[in-house]
């Protein structure tokens, strides 16, 4: 099948023996040449469009004429990703934009594999909500600082619309209770959705904190008022969790220990004070650490119920 004749518009963008691959395998599919597919314009795209998809349809998979088709359906109609994204810009900087332009692509591209020209719809139609679909689930997979399930991040859309309604019905904010009567959701559903919420944006432990009266203090970072680990909470943890076991010791053994580690006498000073030889203070000693660690990391028994 040949093509249409080329408007004044699409005669620059027609055939063009470059590369030479290309140019063969559109001969062969019976189709123009595009030189610069993005630059055709919008109303050229869809008529050509029309086009191409036919002959796609016609197409082996897997033929240099199917994939040269494929390339120039998704270059031609690259232009619904760029409409697509400008809605998303307000969600990402300026580095993020490209990303989501290669996501959008993906969209197009499985628009493209999934299009049927024998329903005579709109291409457009189909592929803006692969385009927008996939744009969404990037950002619902990586915008998130702490990645938590999808139900909560659809119910904290959900919630965000629902206090947006009931603001402006009530006119007040909406109390927990509120929202669930709204959404038909337990309060308990509710509270777990707000505090979900919490996960989608993290804050800087460098940034200055605001002071008393709202204004940014000068040096102040949530790093200064954040408490810091301290490092004897874990002594007195194995002090409360020793003492018991000591006292299940017998006199004699508890004296070892008090001449070893509180009193820092040697073995051979303490065999000497219990008139035992050094080999046996040491023996002694050796067993009753390994006692006492061992109790000490075992799981401590259930309580007899009454």
């Amino acid at each position: 099948m040949h093509a249409p004749a080329p408007s004044s518009t699409t005669e620059t963008v027609a055939a063009v023996p470059h590369p030479r691959r290309g140019t063969e395998a559109a001969r062969i599919a019976d189709l123009p040449r595009i030189e610069e597919p993005r630059e055709v314009a919008p109303a050229d795209a869809r008529e050509l469009s029309r086009v191409f998809f036919k002959r796609l349809s016609q197409l082996a998979e897997g033929t240099p004429e199917h994939q040269y088709v494929r390339n120039a359906l998704i270059e031609m109609n690259a232009s619904l990703v760029q409409y697509a994204v400008r809605r998303f810009r307000i969600r990402g900087d300026a580095g993020d934009i490209e990303d989501i332009v290669q996501v959008g692509t993906i969209g197009l591209i499985k628009a493209i594999d999934r299009f049927d020209p024998a329903r005579e719809t709109e291409f457009a139609t189909l592929a803006m909500p692969y385009i927008t679909g996939e744009i969404k689930r990037h950002f619902r997979d990586t915008s998130w600082a702490v990645r938590v399930p999808r139900r909560l991040q659809e119910l904290r859309i959900d919630i965000a619309k629902a206090k947006e309604e009931l603001t402006t019905t009530l006119d007040r904010v909406p109390t927990v209770a509120d929202l669930a009567a709204h959404l038909s959701l337990s309060e308990d559903e509710v509270v777990e959705g707000l505090v979900a919420a919490n996960g989608h944006t993290s804050g800087s432990l460098d940034a200055p904190q605001p002071e008393h009266g709202g204004d940014v203090g000068d040096g102040h970072t949530l790093a200064d008022v954040m408490g810091a680990e301290e490092p004897a909470l874990e002594r007195v943890e194995d002090i409360q969790t020793l003492a018991p076991l000591l006292e299940q010791l017998t006199g004699r053994e508890r004296r070892m220990l008090q001449m070893r580690f509180g009193e820092e006498l040697t073995q051979a000073q303490i065999g000497e004070a219990l008139g035992i030889s050094q080999m046996q203070v040491s023996r002694l000693l050796t067993r009753l650490l390994a006692h006492l660690r061992s109790s000490m990391l075992d799981d401590p028994e259930p309580e007899p119920q009454a």
